[in-house]
């Protein structure tokens, strides 16, 4: 290493080298000092013995020296498993059902630590009253859109609009897990999710049976199907792969009928605004905390 001003540094002290390893100052001057007188002994006394000779120079003996055992190097300590930075996070489990009031109390949904499921066909209205409900609640809350999630893939993207086949079926089936992991991990840490999905009750294994095994049991759903003119009228505002045919919007708000009769609650939202529907489903969810439903 070279110093600021491009002179080398002076190498470390080290014991036995150069003149500084136990040699007494004066020893580095053999000589009289010039202009400084040195009085010999007085006349007729006793000779002076010359010093013993100091450590390291010819002729002294050299006393052994322990071996410096070498230290084991310093290594930080691996980092703790799921943690992030400092902040350790807890691991997302399966979602239970939230405890149940007691008899004499009225169970409020707005300060519970909640997962709810919004179902509804396109045009339903579900991403709008979802993302409401999670924006007005007096506890931290996710919403957690599957549309949203199936959009992050760009080249490949599994269009709606082409109809249900293998690439859309695997998309939905990567989209959902995707959203069920992020729920698991925000209810783990205290925070409230709502997901909004197109589930249909004819195929319990990838609809509804598959949010089960995602989220938990603890899975509120909640079913929000308006009438078939209102999701037509919906339907038409959208824009790019959210919009679909008008025979699409049709034949699949005839399968989400087969939802009444399910035990599920259902919202018919055809003359209620968001802020409205919202409000009717903290009413919804405090019954179905008293009392949740068998799915």
């Amino acid at each position: 290493m070279q110093h600021a001003v491009g002179s080398p540094l002076p190498p470390p002290h080290q014991p036995g080298h150069g003149p500084a390893a136990g040699w007494p100052p004066a020893a580095q001057h053999p000589g009289p000092h010039p202009g400084v007188h040195h009085p010999g002994p007085p006349q007729g006394s006793a000779p002076v013995p010359p010093p013993p000779p100091a450590p390291g120079r010819p002729g002294a003996p050299t006393a052994p020296q322990p071996p410096v055992p070498h230290a084991p190097p310093v290594q930080a300590p691996p980092p703790p498993p799921d943690a992030t930075g400092h902040v350790r996070l807890p691991p997302g489990g399966p979602v239970a059902f939230p405890a149940a009031p007691p008899a004499h109390a009225v169970p409020d949904p707005t300060t519970t630590t909640l997962a709810v499921l919004l179902i509804g066909p396109a045009g339903a209205g579900k991403t709008s009253v979802a993302k409401h409900w999670a924006e007005h609640r007096r506890v931290p809350t996710a919403h957690i859109s599957l549309d949203d999630v199936r959009e992050w893939v760009r080249s490949g993207f599994a269009n709606p609009q082409s109809g249900w086949n293998d690439n859309s079926e695997a998309q939905y089936r990567l989209a959902r897990r995707t959203c069920g992991f992020a729920a698991r991990n925000f209810l783990a840490n205290g925070i409230s999710c709502i997901l909004d999905d197109a589930v249909f009750p004819d195929r319990p294994v990838v609809g509804l049976g598959g949010w089960k095994r995602h989220v938990g049991p603890g899975l509120l759903p909640v079913v929000l199907l308006p009438g078939l003119d209102v999701v037509l009228e919906r339907n038409a505002e959208r824009t790019g792969n959210r919009r679909l045919t008008d025979e699409e919007v049709a034949r699949i708000h005839g399968r989400m009928a087969g939802w009444y009769g399910s035990g599920l609650p259902i919202i018919d939202n055809s003359q209620l605004d968001i802020a409205t529907t919202a409000h009717l489903l903290d009413e919804v969810l405090a019954r179905a905390i008293a009392s949740p439903p068998t799915w």
